[in-house]
């Protein structure tokens, strides 16, 4: 740029000095070349590209501080109001997720015990599973209470496994593979496991075959001398 300036300096000033006796063309090519070297010389600005709107218009009259105000109390407000939802959300799930009703009613089962006469067992139906009841003699109880522990897979006395000396509730499901097994049988007197050969003295411990355990004692309780209540 600085050359080309220069180069059009001389040779305007060289054609202005001789345009007395040039032509026409070369006067008007002096002035051309004038008018070239002002516009390089002067420095030229663009406009500005970027227009920043106004928003004046759009702020608010009021002050700061009820800005502030303002602007927590809606914060709390949808706050509270997101609480509420999520709250009732979780109130309906797990209202959906409880029991109904017919469940909750089997979560329970009452037996009148007067009518299991002694020595003799009942099968009763608990939260799908079969329970046994057996009204036990007293020559039952002394056998149970006489059984050596030390020599028990699963040690564990009979009156840890009864409330009441004379009734023994026990869940009717073996404990090696889920079968059933068969009451006032096998080697004990107890119960007999056929599928594989498990057997259950009177107090339902487990006393020979493959079983680990004793057969589980449900939850019960005796609300009054006559009634027993599973759950």
């Amino acid at each position: 740029m600085a050359a080309l300036r220069s180069l059009s300096t001389a040779a305007s000033r060289s054609l202005l000095r001789s345009s007395t006796s040039a032509t026409p063309l070369v006067r008007a090519t002096a002035v051309a070349c004038a008018d070239q070297r002002r516009q390089i010389t002067t420095p030229t600005y663009g406009k500005p590209t970027t227009t920043i709107p106004d928003f004046s218009k759009y702020k608010s009259k009021k002050s700061e501080t009820s800005n502030k105000v303002f602007g927590y109390f809606m914060v709390g407000t949808l706050g509270a109001l997101s609480a509420t939802s999520a709250k009732a959300t979780v109130q309906d799930f797990l209202v959906n997720m409880s029991a109904s009703a017919d469940v909750l009613a089997m979560a329970k089962v009452e037996v009148a015990l007067s009518s299991i006469p002694e020595g003799k067992n009942v099968v009763i139906k608990w939260r799908g599973k079969p329970v046994f009841v057996r009204h036990r003699t007293s020559d039952e109880i002394e056998e149970a209470n006489n059984v050596n522990i030390s020599s028990l897979r699963h040690p564990e006395t009979d009156d840890e496994r009864v409330k009441k000396p004379e009734w023994l509730v026990m869940v009717g499901v073996c404990t090696h593979l889920g079968c059933v097994p068969i009451g006032e049988a096998g080697d004990y007197g107890g119960w007999f496991c056929p599928c594989h050969g498990s057997h259950y003295d009177i107090s339902g411990r487990i006393r020979k075959g493959p079983a680990p355990l004793n057969l589980e004692i449900p939850a019960y309780d005796f609300p009054d001398d006559d009634t027993l209540v599973i759950g």
